[in-house]
């Protein structure tokens, strides 16, 4: 027999005897049925009891006075008295005139002990019984105890737990008790399979479950654990993927979870009905208000003929006719769907019915379970306040917006009537969870190297639902420190306001020829227009500095060319020109002229002078337009809008939807830089079929400078125009394409790949992407593979042509064109994207197709990073 079985045994004998007591102690009451019935009693006795006062025990056999005991009221205490759990033993008898109750109290509980759990704290099954040190002992209690402890273990995946409890006596009616538990092993998911699924993938299926199969790193994820709630929230989670894609008569047949007791491990098997696609048909919206026109309404609906019929769009269309007749002065009007459908033609008939509702008033809205939040975060996302017209619509609106918050484990709103008719008192429970987070990340890419970043955050700052974030970056070739503060609802308003500061630094690299250290702030205030539409403004002030190494900036023509070396104070080396270390003396001082260096197969040498000078163009110059910004300290006060318009239906990993942003800044507000800069970028996502997603990108920009010369339009300082790369044309490095000033190459022979990139003030790109699952892999790898082609440009340079009498080159002289010019890049790709537990890593490797002469090429790119 096992220790379960035994266990239900011995709960299922307790309880027997404890009824048999009930029984007993009936049947002698009925024994004394004739006799009391028949006179009053003219005392009742107590015997047995310790604890309970005597006067307690008769109070449950109370009559009027000269009301006669009669049987039935002897009846009635000695339920009363087994009622109230206090007793474990109830006798009535009848000596002479007087009624002899004998009673034995249950004893009292001196501390309930949990031995053996290891994977469960004690804090959290002490939550879960109602048995409590010094209340009274119930073996019923005990027996509801041990089942709730049997579905705490099973929620946490742990099916052949056993659990005995037992008491330990105490002196004085007082008695310990003890629940051991065998914890047993963790039972898994060992496979999920569909049957029936024509148009969704397996895989597909499988992302918009929260039920995960084991796998290699089920360790990390922990989603492998069966849960009969979790497979019940799956199964509405996969309804509304086929209703958002039209299969409006999808059905669940059966979710079966078949246990494995020898492998400890649940085979999870769902059939699906998904029966034909439907298109919408017609729209129409009927109003059977008198003055509200249906046709009026027509365009706040969002769904659209010939469209696939999408569950969504209709539930946001419900929400948005139903406030603009609010709008119009009808708070209580209801708007309810009727969808037709036609089989022969595959299409549904929407028509939504406006219609007065009854007058319901919101008599108070009750917060409940918030222990951190401010009831204030919650009230806010309600588009009605007390007082208001009720309106189921807005309370559904009101229960999403909360979930998505991310603040609570739990939302539920529900309601019940008020003080009148007319009232309703409407309850949100919610349950807070945690929303800080630590993380330490780190990573590798072939345009930054190593890099390593720390942050701490807080979606819910101190309960006010504020948005606060430190971090820090250190990298081989980047540095930086940022600080982030977003109040979501400025001044009780449906308005994001909060600022950024800010501190980095970039370092040179084959990449860039020059470091950048850049400090400030931005001031953001972000205004939704609509659920999907939003409006930002921003203010951006910054102090920007641009150095060049001292090898890369030692040309100055009144200095002369030639280089000489010279030893610092610290015992390093330098190439200067003598005329430079004289033209400031206080700079160089105690810097030692070791002579003159001569060029000697391209490495400067010292000897003596003689053979071919090494100038300050043989060891790498960079370009005149870079040296007319170095050490020049510019502060940059720049104000700029943003205009977000996003349906995605997911922010991570979309698979379908739109998102476009254009952003705008105009930099002149005091400060050194005058510009506008306008970007603005488009993505498209499609689901093909078993989740081959497609996406489609377009962006572009324009920078143009401001400034005396309107003809012009001014000109920019290098750092300010466009330099671009592989996020516009994956095949070439960082800064791989656009203009370049091809007299920094010189050192380098006639391969202008190596010239100073110095920016545009145009791009262009444009991208298709179809990324699709590896159905030979285990989902668990949550590895994907993607096929691209992308295409773009950058031209137009307009920055310093001139310094002293050193020329900005432009024109290639193998190719005879210039880099300024508009030349289309290209390439197609494969790519491999790993969703790791760690975060996001992907693999690049590019075939370009077209690039001009100069172009620097990259064909393998690798980005990813940890996060632990």
């Amino acid at each position: 027999m096992t220790l379960f079985a035994r266990t239900v045994r011995t709960v299922v004998i307790a309880g027997t005897v404890a009824t048999t007591g009930v029984a007993t102690a009936m049947l002698a009451s009925t024994a004394l049925s004739t006799g009391v019935s028949a006179q009053s009693a003219s005392s009742i006795v107590v015997q047995g009891n310790r604890r309970i006062e005597a006067d307690t025990v008769r109070s449950y056999f109370s009559t009027s006075p000269g009301e006669p005991l009669s049987a039935a009221r002897v009846d009635e205490g000695i339920k009363a008295m087994y009622a109230t759990g206090l007793f474990r033993d109830v006798r009535v008898s009848r000596q002479g005139g007087r009624l002899v109750v004998t009673v034995v109290e249950n004893d009292v509980i001196n501390r309930v002990v949990f031995e053996g759990n290891r994977r469960l704290k004690t804090e959290q099954l002490l939550n879960e019984i109602e048995s409590r040190p010094r209340g009274t002992f119930s073996r019923s209690t005990v027996q509801s105890d041990v089942q709730r402890l049997y579905d705490v273990y099973r929620r946490s995946g742990r099916y052949d737990v056993e659990i005995v409890p037992k008491t330990i006596q105490q002196p004085n009616g007082r008695m310990d008790l003890v629940f051991e538990i065998n914890e047993g092993r963790k039972a898994s998911v060992r496979s999920i399979n569909f049957v029936g699924n024509n148009h969704f993938g397996r895989q597909r299926l499988l992302d918009v479950m929260s039920t995960g199969e084991t796998g290699l790193l089920s360790w990390i994820r922990s989603n492998d654990v069966y849960d009969a709630d979790r497979l019940n929230a799956d199964q509405e989670a996969l309804r509304r993927l086929y209703l958002r894609s039209g299969f409006v008569d999808m059905r669940i047949l059966s979710a079966r979870a078949d246990f494995d007791r020898a492998a400890n491990a649940f085979t999870i098997t769902i059939e699906i009905e998904e029966g034909p696609q439907y298109r919408i048909g017609s729209v129409d919206v009927q109003s059977n208000i008198r003055d509200v026109d249906g046709g009026m309404l027509r365009r706040v609906v969002r769904t659209s003929p010939g469209n696939v019929y999408n569950v969504e769009l209709v539930d946001k269309s419900l929400e948005d006719v139903t406030l603009e007749v609010a709008r119009r002065g009808y708070a209580f009007a209801q708007v309810r769907p009727r969808g037709e459908r036609d089989p022969s033609t595959l299409t549904v008939n929407l028509v939504y019915v406006v219609e007065e509702g009854p007058r319901v008033y919101v008599e108070r809205i009750n917060i409940r379970g918030n222990t951190r939040t401010q009831d204030r975060v919650v009230r806010r996302e309600f588009d009605m306040a007390e007082g208001d017209a009720y309106n189921r619509v807005l309370v559904d609106r009101a229960e999403r917006r909360l979930k998505n918050l991310g603040f609570f484990k739990n939302v539920k709103i529900t309601t019940e009537p008020g003080s009148a008719a007319d009232r309703v008192i409407v309850n949100v429970d919610v349950e807070d969870q945690p929303t800080g987070q630590f993380s330490i990340s780190g990573g590798f890419s072939t345009s930054d190297g190593f890099i390593a970043e720390a942050s701490v955050e807080e979606r819910n700052f101190l309960g006010r639902g504020q948005f606060v974030r430190l971090g820090g970056t250190l990298g081989q070739r980047t540095q930086g420190v940022n600080f982030s503060f977003t109040e979501p609802y400025l001044l009780d308003y449906r308005l994001s306001g909060g600022f950024d500061l800010f501190w980095r630094n970039s370092s040179v690299s084959n990449y860039q020829a020059f470091s950048s250290t850049s400090y400030g702030g931005t001031l953001r205030l972000g205004v939704p227009i609509t659920e999907q539409f939003a409006v930002q403004l921003r203010y951006t002030g910054m102090m920007q500095r641009i150095s060049l190494r001292e090898d890369l900036r030692n040309c100055f023509n009144s200095y002369g060319n030639v280089l000489h070396q010279y030893t610092r104070p610290d015992g390093s080396v330098v190439y200067l020109s003598p005329g430079e270390v004289s033209s400031d003396p206080a700079k160089y001082a105690g810097y030692k002229d070791d002579g003159q260096l001569s060029n000697v197969g391209g490495v400067p040498t010292l000897n003596g002078g003689s053979g071919t000078p090494f100038t300050c163009l043989d060891d790498g110059e960079a370009s005149v337009a870079l040296r007319a910004i170095n050490d020049k300290t510019r502060f940059i006060s720049m104000l700029g809008y943003s205009l977000i318009y996003s349906n995605l239906d997911r922010a991570v990993n979309p698979s379908q939807g739109l998102f476009a942003e254009l952003r705008q800044d105009v930099a002149g507000l005091g400060g050194n830089a005058r510009f506008v800069r306008t970007t603005g970028e488009i993505r498209y996502y499609h689901d093909l079929t078993n989740d081959w997603i497609l996406m489609l990108r377009g962006q572009a920009g324009n920078i143009f400078g401001l400034g005396s010369n309107k003809s012009t339009g001014g000109k920019l300082d290098a750092v300010d125009q466009f330099f671009m790369g592989p996020e516009l044309v994956r095949g070439f490095q960082t800064a791989g394409i656009g203009p370049r000033d091809f007299a920094s190459a010189r050192a380098y022979g006639v391969d202008n790949r190596y010239a100073d990139a110095i920016g545009g003030t145009n791009y262009w790109g444009v991208s298709a992407e179809v990324t699709f699952p590896l159905n030979f892999l285990p989902r668990d790898f949550g590895m994907r593979g993607a096929l691209y082609a992308d295409a773009g440009s950058v031209w137009g340079y307009n920055s310093t042509t001139q310094l002293g009498n050193l020329p900005v080159n432009l024109n290639d002289p193998l190719s005879g064109r210039s880099s300024s010019d508009h030349i289309v890049r290209s390439s197609v790709g494969v790519g491999l994207l790993w969703n790791s537990p760690f975060g996001p890593i992907r693999f690049d490797y590019s075939f370009v197709l077209s690039k001009a002469s100069w172009d620097r090429t990259q064909y393998f790119r690798f980005s990813g990073g940890t996060r632990f």
